[in-house]
């Protein structure tokens, strides 16, 4: 390495280091990259993780825009040199990809690349993953290619310490996964007992209306409006359900790409008017995405269902190493010293058991007839 002994063994410890810090398995395969690519001087990097269908489960880059990657299209397939590597088990230090006789091409929107490196990471035997660099920046050596051995070297020791960071974060997402697995059953049950409370509740009132509409029409309607009050409190409660238990596509498409399907389908969905907006937001660790995207939902929900405004704006925008979201409306505002009714009305507790969660903070802004604030902060992982 140009930058000498010294320099280049703190570069391999800060890149090891920050692999070791993280758990989900998107975070290391994000900081892998980032890592492989600032050490070794790349203009490209990417790592795929099979799958068991002829694609990748899993394929992060690193130094091509997000403009760029949507306009690339779907992830590529095991073919070419990275089915070479995949198979074959072993390194691929190309002078010029494109001349490769293995090289099938790739998509109008892909950047193009030259000189080429690609290792396997592997876990004993196994293959896991498909780690490469293109575009050396530095002069190239007449008909060469610009990585040299050293960087191959390099390289290698990164893809093991890369084994290792993937296997730790899969086992811990398993956990995870268990753990999830728990607390979905849990909320199964809460659903169960708490529905059948509300529509028991509801049916007898039902049947006290039909028995008074004839001689007492006004107590009639009194319980009538009752059953409507218990079947929308079931409704409410059978959609905050539904939100816990449902999936959310962060492990997939990160929290800005979630957030804008979920706000475009609200859109569409009611009479007010949803944007979305985002500037120089970075990736953060899956804890914190989460708990971001959870704030998001019930403050929407909150603004769609009780505000009575005509415009919700949310937006996430970088502050430092973190984010900070903002979900505004126009509607009739309430009055925060109100806490403890408030709170519960609109799960203003739950949200900052979120924020507090993750080291984050949040504050509501709102006054009667002045509309909603509520805005999330949480620090860089």
């Amino acid at each position: 390495m140009s930058q000498g002994p010294r320099s280049g063994l703190a570069a391999v410890s800060a890149a090891l280091l920050a692999m070791s810090r993280h758990l989900e398995v998107r975070d290391v395969l994000k900081t892998i990259v980032a890592s492989a690519r600032e050490l070794l001087d790349a203009q490209y990097a990417a790592l795929g993780v099979p799958d068991d269908h002829g694609g990748f489960a899993q394929f992060v880059v690193d130094g091509v825009s997000d403009e760029q990657w949507k306009a690339i299209g779907p992830l590529p397939r095991q073919h070419g040199i990275l089915a070479a590597m995949l198979r074959e088990a072993r390194p691929e230090r190309l002078a010029d990809v494109r001349e490769d006789p293995r090289f099938e091409g790739w998509p109008s929107a892909h950047p193009d690349m030259s000189d080429f490196l690609g290792l396997p990471v592997k876990d004993g035997d196994e293959v896991i993953g498909a780690l490469f660099l293109a575009n050396k920046n530095c002069p190239r050596p007449t008909g060469g290619c610009g990585f040299t051995e050293e960087d191959e070297e390099l390289l290698a020791l990164l893809a093991q310490h890369a084994a290792i960071a993937l296997t730790n974060a899969r086992l811990y997402e398993r956990s995870r996964e268990l753990t999830i697995a728990e607390e979905r059953s849990r909320l199964a049950h809460e659903l169960h007992d708490a529905v059948s409370q509300k529509l028991f509740s509801l049916r007898l009132t039902a049947q006290a209306a039909a028995a008074l509409v004839d001689r007492d029409p006004a107590r009639a309607k009194g319980e009538l409006h009752q059953v409507a009050a218990l079947a929308a409190e079931a409704a409410d409660e059978l959609r905050a359900a539904v939100v816990e238990l449902r999936p959310a596509a962060l492990d997939e498409d990160g929290l800005i790409a979630t957030l804008r399907t979920q706000i475009q389908v609200l859109d569409r969905a009611h009479t007010a008017r949803v944007t979305f907006a985002c500037d120089g937001f970075r990736a953060l660790p899956a804890a914190q995405e989460e708990a971001l995207l959870r704030v998001a939902q019930e403050a929407l929900h909150n603004a769609l269902r009780h505000s009575g405004g005509d415009q919700v704006d949310v937006t996430v925008d970088r502050r430092g190493g973190g984010a900070v979201l903002r979900v505004t409306d126009d509607g009739r505002g309430f009055d925060p010293r109100s806490v403890r009714r408030a709170g519960r009305h609109l799960g203003l507790v739950s949200m900052r058991d979120r924020a507090d969660g993750v080291g984050g903070t949040l504050t509501v802004e709102s006054a009667p007839g002045k509309g909603t604030t509520i805005e999330m902060e949480v620090p860089g992982g």
